[in-house]
């Protein structure tokens, strides 16, 4: 059979996790997880992680496996994916690839090259040093004369993403918009598998996700990272139901505002998965609401591969 991979996308807490597992335990297959915060050490509860129990019914690539003090790009992430893949089709098993973010995605299905353009480190300083000391109006400004067409697709607030363009444009090269990045692998081929709910409904999974992570734990897993050295510098620590409750214990507001903050951040981040996913001109969407239950979803998803692959 031909070398293909399962990829498992959508917005947070729509059931990647459930959905995944059932689908690798039907076909023969084991998970690449491609969820940026899922794979840090220690950050079991903000994270979602997949529980043990769930981990057991099906083995997991790439959770619980990166130190958060130290750095990680998706660069990393590419190469051990890739590692993980192949393993998987090694055991002559279906990698399925499940997670909500996206450029983690990207770089599983598309030609990403990580290769050129490398970072410099004393360079990157110097750019957050402006964004700190003059703002990001500025930053974005550099970066309007040296690559204008990438000023025009990044807002001057996503820092990150203004200094990753402007160090590309040092290296005399230009960031690809995304519309030219649709390369397809050649590694393997690809079934992308889009799961969606109504908006209500999804809004209320969030809602009640968020509550049941603080009932888990999750102040006292922050305050426990906080203890190990990591604070809000650290790229970890910017996830969504970390860089809130750090703000509340820094006294920026109380914890009704913090738990409000993770609600919203979180819908917002729904929201932009929805339309980054949209935006893949091969993907197969699956409204779950349109089912009855999880069960009859998960049924006529597992349906549809066995024809489809």
């Amino acid at each position: 059979m031909k070398k293909q991979i399962i990829v498992v996308c959508g917005p947070t807490a729509v059931g990647k996790t459930k959905y995944a597992i059932e689908i690798a335990r039907e076909l023969g297959g084991e998970i690449i997880s491609a969820d940026s915060m899922q794979l840090y050490k220690f950050m079991d509860i903000g994270s979602a992680k997949p529980t043990p129990e769930e981990q057991e019914r099906c083995y997991h690539h790439l959770v619980d496996c990166i130190d958060p003090r130290e750095p990680f790009s998706v660069a990393e992430f590419q190469k051990l994916a890739k590692e993980a893949i192949n393993t998987v089709f090694d055991k002559g098993l279906v990698p399925v690839v499940s997670g909500g973010t996206g450029l983690y995605v990207n770089s599983l299905i598309y030609d990403m090259d990580f290769s050129s353009a490398p970072g410099n480190d004393e360079y990157r300083k110097s750019l957050y040093e402006i964004a700190e000391r003059e703002g990001p109006e500025v930053l974005h400004g550099m970066l309007a004369e040296k690559d204008p067409e990438a000023a025009a697709r990044i807002h001057f607030n996503n820092i990150k993403k203004v200094v990753r363009a402007l160090e590309v444009a040092e290296s005399g090269s230009t960031v690809k918009s995304f519309e030219n990045s649709f390369v397809k692998t050649s590694d393997y081929e690809y079934v992308l598998i889009g799961l969606s709910r109504d908006r209500e409904e999804l809004y209320e999974r969030i809602n009640l996700r968020v509550d049941i992570l603080l009932e888990m734990g999750l102040e006292d897993e922050v305050k426990g990272l906080l203890e190990m050295g990591l604070n809000e510098d650290d790229i970890s620590m910017k996830g969504i139901g970390y860089k809130e409750l750090i703000g509340y214990f820094h006294g920026n507001y109380d914890f009704d505002e913090a738990v409000r903050l993770i609600k919203q951040n979180t819908r917002h981040l729904a929201k932009r998965q929805m339309t980054w996913f949209r935006r893949y001109p091969d993907i197969n969407w699956f409204n779950i609401s349109e089912y009855e239950n999880d069960d009859k979803a998960i049924e006529v998803i597992i349906n549809w591969l066995k024809n489809n692959r």
